[in-house]
């Protein structure tokens, strides 16, 4: 047998221990804002690449989740070019869910969908890279250095994970992102853009009975602002604000002394971003009422993953080798961010969502469909192999 075919052949032997980590990370709290958790799903990672001889490193993270990095040195001859140059498996392991899900919901499998908080976005990604990784290292023939990166703070944005992944990105000759492969089977080439913002606005406090004319209504003034925010939405664009969370006021007798309201606006061609961007700030500038003060503050971003020649080339390998596993494959756009954007800004030729697929992420009803974990690592695995001779 060939080197290929020694690796998806042990791939596909590897289905019960790879649902047997995936039950472990699923069952496992992991939510963005809880650093220890998704740092025990980190130390799971380190436990297992570790444990398959693969060297591991830790970048710790102040607030959020640490990054893991596994590296297995590729079956090539030093030189120059383009073979030095990393190929990168990376996944995200924080989920949105809140702590103490995992008890109310375990994981569990049912009539072949797997079932537990971010079981698949993006916790059966995650566990199918750790297992190409083992792969390679078990049997060699990667084209070039392999590098695994688990990052943990995606859900919000990826405020302590993106400077790692633009340096890693620096390196790199090709990402492939585990994300959920689409309810379609499919894989993603094309994602939108997104800012996460915080507006803060300041009133003033009286007695709305007795002294309703003294009050400044911060609250009001947040009404006046998120109609013209919401306002700035441009479908033919692909362009959409959406103001999820608003918090605020003293008591229902008092006009309000304060408002906050978040923004999640999401976006197609880089200019956009900008352009939006100024209008929101002209928009929290300006007071509807007067008296009252606001401010805004970007909480996290993505940048939009924009398809390129090369990546299309990634692609087509890709598409070929998920065909040999009996898995039909296109690959299309969608509104949902990812940390795929950073990476093709960066020029790199970046492939997404090439996760086993699942779908209603970010819902109790999420779902993972089993049978496509190994035909998906197997696919994932066939491509690293192609791309040296396909001249990527």
């Amino acid at each position: 047998m060939s080197t290929e075919a020694d690796i998806t052949a042990w791939l596909a032997s590897q289905k019960d221990a790879m649902l047997a980590e995936l039950a472990e990370m699923v069952n496992t709290d992991g939510g963005s804002y809880d650093k220890a958790g998704v740092d025990r799903t980190g130390a799971q990672v380190k436990r297992f690449l570790e444990s398959h001889g693969i060297a591991v490193e830790v970048l710790p993270q102040a607030k959020h989740g640490d990054c893991i990095r596994g590296i297995v040195d590729g079956g090539y001859e030093l030189g120059t070019g383009n073979q030095r140059s990393n190929i990168v498996v990376m996944g995200h392991r924080d989920t949105v869910f809140p702590k103490g899900e995992p008890d109310r919901r375990p994981f569990t499998i049912k009539d072949g969908r797997a079932y537990g908080p971010g079981v698949a976005d993006m916790k059966a990604g995650i566990v199918m890279n750790m297992f190409v990784l083992a792969a390679f290292k078990k049997f060699g023939g990667a084209p070039g250095p392999l590098v695994g990166l688990f990052t943990g703070d995606e859900e919000i944005g990826s405020p302590e994970g993106r400077p790692v992944i633009e340096a890693e990105a620096q390196n790199a000759r090709v990402v492939f992102n585990s994300e959920p492969g689409r309810a379609s089977g499919n894989v993603v080439k094309a994602r939108k853009g997104g800012v996460f913002s915080v507006v803060d606005i300041t009133g003033k406090a009286a007695h709305s009975g007795g002294n309703f004319e003294a009050g400044i209504s911060a609250i009001g003034e947040a009404a006046h602002k998120i109609v013209a925010i919401h306002a700035l939405t441009d479908l033919k664009r692909g362009i959409t604000l959406n103001v999820g969370l608003i918090q605020g006021g003293q008591s229902v007798n008092t006009t309000a002394p304060s408002c906050q309201f978040q923004i999640d606006l999401r976006y197609v061609e880089v200019p956009e971003r900008d352009e939006i961007m100024g209008k929101i700030h002209d928009i929290v500038a300006k007071s509807y009422i007067p008296g009252t003060k606001a401010t805004l503050a970007v909480k996290g971003e993505f940048r939009p993953l924009n398809p390129s020649a090369e990546s299309e080339r990634v692609f087509s390998i890709y598409q070929a080798a998920a065909a040999e596993s009996g898995l039909k494959v296109e690959a299309e756009f969608t509104g949902g961010c990812a940390d795929s954007g950073f990476t093709a800004a960066l020029g790199v030729p970046t492939l997404c969502g090439v996760g086993p697929v699942g779908g209603l992420a970010h819902s109790p009803e999420e779902y993972l469909e089993v049978e496509t974990v190994v035909p998906r690592a197997q696919a994932m695995a066939r491509s690293i192999f192609r791309l040296e001779k396909a001249g990527i």
